[in-house]
């Protein structure tokens, strides 16, 4: 299964960093008994990783390269492939820059790589055979994409930033078979669209006769694209014990070798006497 996660935006509603926002660093885990931070973007690949991806794509603009060195080409049991957004047209061309990759038999996965959500298992609660958006209870779903569905959990409409929004559930990740991947990119690709949020394709999509399925399983959910965001999944977090290390990326895992490296290095140095002299021998 694939997880797409796109990852190529600035950030601006909060910047200034020196690093990408997928970098954010939002809770921590233990590493050898220590507390070390973990990037926001962790817990997305974690979730994805427990509902069965085992092949990652990050959706990336040119420069953000420090990306790439955090996580190297795996993570847990998760290979990684990086594609480049070459300029920023929003989040439907960000997730079909994957669909190269991703054949119509396989499955796909979606989510936002700024956001803290619960429960972990949520993505594992979606249903295959279908498009299937994953919904969470907020109290402002103007900020987001409210989604009405009907009593059997039919979505109907995706209201996107919509003042009214008839539906206080909004869709925080989703899941689909390749080939309606591939449907949705061609609807996209048709002259007068190339949508830049997923609730009005989908919209069409539905419109034309597709069919989505509205999960509200979810029970919080944290955009972590604000600074008022970050203090509020900091705070979520900080509820919670640090976790021990499942998931590593790459550049901890470096990290850790050299200070070991660097530890054995110390043990083999020495002991030196007066004026310097190594004390090997000297007796």
């Amino acid at each position: 299964m694939w997880g797409i996660i796109p990852a190529a935006g600035i950030g601006s509603r909060i910047q200034p960093l020196a690093f990408s926002k997928e970098l954010l660093p939002v809770g921590s885990r233990l590493e050898d008994g220590v507390e070390r931070p973990r990037a926001v973007s962790e817990h997305l690949i974690e979730r994805m990783i427990a509902a069965g991806v085992d092949k990652l794509c990050f959706v990336i603009a040119p420069g953000k390269s420090d990306i790439v060195n955090y996580y190297g080409s795996r993570i847990g049991s998760a290979q990684i492939t990086y594609v480049v957004q070459a300029e920023p047209a929003g989040l439907c061309d960000a997730i079909f820059c994957a669909c190269p990759c991703i054949a119509p038999g396989e499955q796909v996965v979606v989510g936002l790589p700024d956001t803290i959500w619960f429960p972990r298992s949520g993505l594992a609660l979606l249903p295959d055979h279908a498009l299937s958006f994953l919904l969470f209870p907020v109290e402002h779903p103007e900020f987001f994409d409210a989604v009405v569905t009907d009593g059997a959990g039919m979505v109907q409409e995706i209201q996107v930033k919509q003042p009214d929004a008839r539906s206080h559930w909004v869709w925080g990740a989703f899941r689909m078979p390749g080939h309606v991947l591939h449907e949705l990119h061609a609807l996209w690709q048709e002259p007068g669209r190339g949508d830049e949020y997923v609730g009005t394709l989908v919209n069409a999509w539905l419109a034309r006769g597709g069919r989505a399925h509205g999960v509200c399983a979810g029970e919080t959910y944290v955009d972590v694209g604000t600074m008022h965001g970050w203090r509020e999944a900091v705070a979520l977090l900080g509820a919670r014990p640090a976790e021990a290390p499942v998931l590593v990326p790459f550049r901890a895992l470096q990290q850790t070798s050299l200070t070991h490296a660097a530890a054995r290095r110390s043990d083999q140095i020495p002991a030196q006497g007066a004026g310097g002299a190594s004390r090997i021998g000297a007796d």
